[in-house]
């Protein structure tokens, strides 16, 4: 960048100080500053520490790469092993007997078993700690897999050493590894590996731990991979500095050309080419968009063969070991913080938590920043970098440079696994520059979690951290409400396009409604208007309008260009649909779920088909009650169609709920569920949304969604509680027990229960009592019951004022009704 431009690297202090120059590394800097160095290789400093006291003793890695000499195809595991064969080999002991002193192993996730529904193509182990325990022939007593996320490899290392102060453990290994690489080229093999191992022994399986991280606004807005959320991130600073899409995207390549010359000369690398800044971030048939700002070269890269490994343990062991002091490294400080959801951020271009894990763990250490002689900052996003630099003061082009590795663009993301390769350089860095200091950041999530370590060869006895405390603090910042449906005027937040290979595109946004509440948005495919707007100039700030749907918040440019988008559907029945039938009989609508193949489950197409219909229903005069089965004879409707999930298919449905009734607000006429057969999970909740139930005696009644991993969220939680007994309703969600047709007669649930085979003569009968009375009545009684729903005193419900009373009152079918009663005659209603 050019001088005569504004800088977007050298950024003052947090605190206003300007950066101080960066001070020679290690114990010469020290001393050339006149400050007090201790010599930890003075003995009197380690015989002074508790023997409990944890030392990192012995770090590994392991790679190979497709095409070169010596690759073999290695599985996850045995990528692992290696790693830590390397890590007991670096401790200068007797590998067998530290093998036989392990008492603790800790695999960090791979991304095969990272996300829900994650599959192993070739196969995996069972149990990855214990697979990898094997293979170095230790026995440990525990065995750990970790959560997902970055941040967990010096999370790890910090809880296995707070693990060890405490006298839980004495010599645990923490380790990971990918195989990304190797699977994708080994896929389509003739002779395929099988890597699946079957292991026994206990496993502490802490689950995936996404909390916070794929809501169903993000998935349902397709903000569920890295590189979209991450620019959101960088558009917002972008846009927070004032400058240009071509000056950013010239910061990312300074930022990053360094990164890739040590990548480069690092033998463990995935891509050891060095770039310059025009590469990075020049579009290319390599160097492809991803998303807006980021080409392919700037995004951390998750093809790799690559494994770590730490070694950590007391003090004491390390003595009984016979591993050499001048191995020794200590952990000085660490911080564990987490950010706010993604929605409850007070400002998307910085990152606050993670800045304020790196402050404590260098309080901790009882240093500051210019201390420290090495660090690696994780580099998954310009942003993850550009967000600690800012928050920090740090410069970063700073002569000490911000990775050890090369970064995860160029050494390789390594899965969650990335900062094991990082302690491991930093590990062997400290042991070449006696009693200097280094630094290891730790990014997981959406620049969601952060682990921070310092580290340094002099002695110290385990430090505790002040996490639970800042936690506190930031958990109680002031947050943004945001809203699932977005309706009216806004103005964007910040935003990124998506680039298919294919040439398409698509623009998420994060906007704020002019009432403040902030909410999630995508533009429609094809909408080039609205699309050539986010990919130009500064979109953000812009007015823009909103309008939700089922399938989630759109945006455009305007209210005309939404309508132009998306034409008002008009509430009218077709002659016919696709997944539903419909028949009138003179006042009535008949509705038929035409699904019998799938138990009449429901999918997003049947869904809005049959919002479509009930809007039509409610809108035509001259349909008085609507009557809703099944087709067939086996259900009524099985709720969600699985099947249509677990094939991958996207799942949402309109904004009226199951079957375009669980959410609607107001059902202002009578719906009659006729219930022949299974009402299931979904099933059952379209019915309890229902006025009236008629059941055949082979109906049977469940909200089966805990079975299958799900809840009954479209109202079933909500209504059955209060349509029966709430202890039955609880027993009844929490087993996912069917209920009979007798006893949900017995119950209230059903109105009234008839033949098999005859649930819909049934409610034709019911509909027809229906029909003697007048429409205008019934629907002045449904409101008035729904207005007075939840007062809970008598006498005040009974004395709520009524506009709907009033209306009826002076209404056509009021006057026909008392004159027809008088003249001894039926009353020929009018509806209005």
């Amino acid at each position: 960048m050019g001088a005569d431009r504004p800088h977007a690297l050298r950024r003052p202090r947090g605190d206003g100080r300007p950066h101080r120059p960066p001070r020679a590394p290690g114990r010469a800097g020290l001393a050339a500053r006149g400050e007090r160095q201790p010599d930890p290789r003075q003995e009197h400093h380690v015989t002074d520490l508790d023997a409990r006291t944890p030392v990192l003793v012995g770090v590994g890695q392991s790679s190979e790469r497709i095409g070169e000499p010596g690759y073999r195809g290695l599985s996850a595991v045995e990528l692992a092993a290696a790693a830590a064969r390397e890590a007991l080999a670096d401790t200068g002991a007797e590998t067998a007997a530290i093998a036989d002193a392990i008492d603790t192993v800790a695999g960090i996730r791979q991304f095969e078993i990272s996300t829900p529904g994650a599959f192993a193509p070739l196969g995996r182990s069972d149990n990855y700690p214990r697979s990898v325990a094997n293979r170095l022939g230790a026995s440990p007593a525990r065995a750990i897999l970790e959560v997902v996320g970055g941040q967990e490899p010096q999370h790890l290392v910090t809880e296995l050493a707070a693990t060890i102060a405490g006298g839980g453990a004495e010599v645990a290994l923490a380790f990971g590894s990918e195989a990304i690489s190797t699977v994708a080229h080994l896929l389509g093999a003739e002779d395929k590996p099988d890597f699946t191992e079957h292991v026994e022994g206990s496993l502490e399986d802490r689950g995936l731990g996404l909390r916070g991280l794929a809501t169903r606004q993000q998935v349902l807005h397709e903000l569920i991979d890295p590189p979209t959320q991450y620019s959101l991130f960088e558009n917002a600073r972008r846009a927070r500095l004032g400058l240009s899409r071509v000056d950013y995207a010239a910061a990312m390549g300074e930022l990053f050309a360094p990164f890739s010359k040590i990548a480069a000369t690092n033998p463990h690398s995935a891509a050891p080419v060095e770039r310059t800044v025009a590469e990075l971030v020049t579009p290319s048939e390599s160097n492809r968009p991803i998303t807006d700002p980021y080409p392919r070269y700037v995004v951390a890269r998750e093809k790799v063969n690559q494994g770590a490994a730490v070694l950590v343990m007391s003090v004491a062991a390390a003595r009984r070991l016979g591993i050499p002091r001048e191995k020794w490294v200590f952990l000085h400080g660490h911080a564990d913080l987490r950010e706010r959801d993604l929605l409850r951020r007070a400002d998307f271009s910085a990152a606050p938590a993670a800045v304020l894990a790196v402050r404590h763990a260098l309080e901790v250490a009882g240093i500051d920043l210019d201390d420290v002689a090495a660090m690696d900052l994780y580099s998954c996003f310009p942003i993850a970098v550009f967000a600690l630099c800012d928050g920090l003061g740090l410069a970063t082009d700073d002569a000490r440079g911000l990775t050890l590795t090369g970064g995860l663009p160029f050494f390789g993301g390594a899965g969650n696994n990335y900062s094991m390769h990082a302690i491991a350089e930093l590990v062997q860095r400290l042991r070449e520059q006696p009693g200097a200091y280094g630094l290891i950041g730790a990014n997981g999530g959406l620049l969601s979690k952060y682990s921070a370590g310092v580290y340094s060869t002099t002695p110290t006895e385990w430090r505790t951290s002040r996490d639970a405390e800042l936690q506190a603090g930031i958990d109680a910042g002031a947050a943004p409400e945001d809203v699932m449906h977005a309706d009216g005027w806004a103005t964007i937040e910040t935003y990124t396009v998506k680039y298919g290979r294919d040439g398409s595109r698509t623009g998420v946004v994060i906007g704020r409604l002019e009432s403040g509440e902030r909410f999630l948005a995508n533009t429609l495919r094809g909408d080039d208007e609205m699309l050539d707007l986010l990919g130009t100039g500064e979109p953000i700030g812009t007015r823009v309008f909103a309008r939700s749907f089922g399938f989630g918040n759109r945006v455009t440019t305007s209210e005309a260009r939404m309508a132009e988008l998306f034409p008002p559907r008009p509430a009218v029945l077709r002659e016919s649909y696709e997944h539903v039938l419909v028949r009138r009989d003179g006042h009535v609508l008949e509705v038929t779920i035409n699904r019998p193949q799938a138990r009449n489950s429901l999918h997003p197409e049947a869904n809005t088909e049959l919002d479509e219909i009930f809007d039509a229903y409610f809108a035509d005069d001259e349909l008085w009650v609507a009557i809703l089965t099944g087709a067939g004879e086996k259900a009524f409707s099985a709720g969600n169609d699985l099947a249509h999930t677990a094939s991958g298919k996207s799942l949402w449905m309109p904004k009226n709920g199951f079957a375009g009734l669980t959410s609607r607000r107001e059902l202002p006429k009578p719906v009659i569920a006729a219930v022949n057969g299974y009402a299931l999970g979904g099933g059952l909740e379209i019915a309890l949304a229902c006025h009236l139930v008629v059941a055949d005696a082979t109906a049977q009644f469940g909200l089966t969604e805990v079975r299958v991993g799900l809840a009954a969220a479209a109202g079933g939680l909500v209504r059955l509680p209060r349509a029966i007994p709430k202890a039955v309703a609880t027993e009844l969600i929490l087993t996912g027990r069917r209920m009979g047709v007798d006893e949900a007669r017995s119950y209230g649930l059903v109105n009234r229960v008839v033949e098999a085979g005859t649930a819909l003569e049934g409610a034709r009968a019911l509909a027809a009592e229906i029909l003697e009375g007048s429409p205008t009545s019934v629907r002045a009684s449904l409101r008035m019951m729904a207005e007075t729903e939840g007062i809970a005193d008598t006498i005040e419900a009974v004395n709520h004022p009524s506009a709907a009373l009033d209306d009826l009152l002076v209404s056509e079918d009021t006057i026909e009704g008392v004159t027809a009663f008088a003249q001894k005659r039926p009353p020929r209603w009018r509806n209005r």
